[in-house]
């Protein structure tokens, strides 16, 4: 009986250091985004989080904050610097505080299409990138593992956008970063940042006469009811960059890494497939909803708009040259 209960103690022993030692495999990362219900950017993090659970027997576990609910841009890219946030994905430019450089992959009018954009931005294959994260992860302690294909990006207003002087000394929403600043000084307007959080507002009260986004944005965020007309000008392949914490990522083992970069490779090709299908279907919805879409076949003028934003982004970001080419060169 004695010796009975010395196994059931060892045994109990046993099993308590195993879980213990699961426990301290176990880690959840904090994954921080700006997307809202219904955009592509929130179904990648919602799906890529339960995807990384699987891939990694539920040792490494993802928390989805999404809707700025861990801040607005600055404030996440600053979490994943400090390392209070794990994680988290928006447009290459917002790291731009830290490289300048690594902007010039949301340049607009630099993709050939959404594939392109895929391949230009793979963490593992294109050059560009991969000098740029060392930049990142010497000068800012993060780096880039994965992207996001969100679909063109197209300009919304009230009233009919054909060219960049129907824009002239206007008042458009820009993403509070310098590269769009300058894109939309290309456009002919004034810039004028305004977070996305208050950008139905601001549209609304005639703060900005207009902005630009994916379809799938304008639709989740309801800007039909604050915009008029839509323009198809597709001046950018909308892909974002989803970055990490350098001490988080080498805390991981070398298995979850492998697994948690597989995963956010497939999402990111299954990202370009949502966007490719969701674009045909919103623009019959946002018609649906009262939107006039603007196209070629409507006098939009694309050639204008693309000489005039090309000539601003290149006077005011002369570095981006050399690495526009090697971008363009990605086959």
């Amino acid at each position: 009986m004695f010796q009975f209960r010395i196994s059931r103690a060892i045994a109990g022993a046993l099993v308590a250091a195993g879980l213990a030692a699961s426990a301290a495999v176990a880690q959840e990362l904090r994954y921080a985004h700006v997307g809202a219900e219904g955009d592509i950017q929130t179904r990648y993090a919602e799906e890529a989080a339960k995807a990384i659970a699987a891939a990694t027997n539920n040792e490494i576990t993802v928390q989805v904050y999404p809707a700025s609910q861990l801040g607005g841009v600055a404030e996440m890219v600053d979490g994943v610097k400090m390392g209070s946030i794990s994680l988290g994905h928006h447009d290459f430019a917002s790291l731009a505080r830290i490289v300048p450089e690594v902007a010039v992959f949301n340049a607009p009018f630099i993709y050939r299409d959404g594939a392109h954009a895929l391949a230009a931005t793979d963490p593992a294959t294109s050059p560009a990138l991969q000098a740029i994260n060392e930049k990142l992860i010497a000068s800012g302690g993060m780096r880039i593992i994965g992207r996001i294909y969100r679909g063109d990006r197209h300009i919304s207003s009230n009233f009919a956008v054909k060219t960049p002087d129907d824009l002239a000394g206007k008042p458009f929403r820009a993403v509070p970063l310098e590269l769009w600043v300058s894109m939309v000084k290309g456009f002919g307007a004034i810039p004028t940042p305004v977070e996305v959080s208050e950008l139905p507002t601001a549209l609304m009260t005639g703060v900005v006469v207009g902005q630009e986004n994916p379809l799938t944005m304008i639709a989740s965020n309801n800007l039909n009811e604050v915009q008029s007309h839509l323009s198809m000008t597709g001046h950018m392949r909308a892909v974002l960059a989803v970055f990490i914490n350098e001490e988080v990522w080498q805390g991981l083992s070398e298995e979850h890494r492998a697994a948690i970069s597989k995963v956010l490779d497939d999402k990111a090709k299954e990202s370009l497939q949502w966007a490719d299908e969701a674009e045909a279907k919103l623009v019959d919805e946002l018609k649906g909803r009262g939107m006039t879409v603007v196209t070629e076949a409507d006098g939009l003028d694309l050639a204008a708009f693309r000489t005039k934003v090309n000539a601003q982004i290149a006077q005011d970001f002369p570095s981006f040259g050399p690495l526009i080419e090697q971008i363009q060169a990605v086959k």
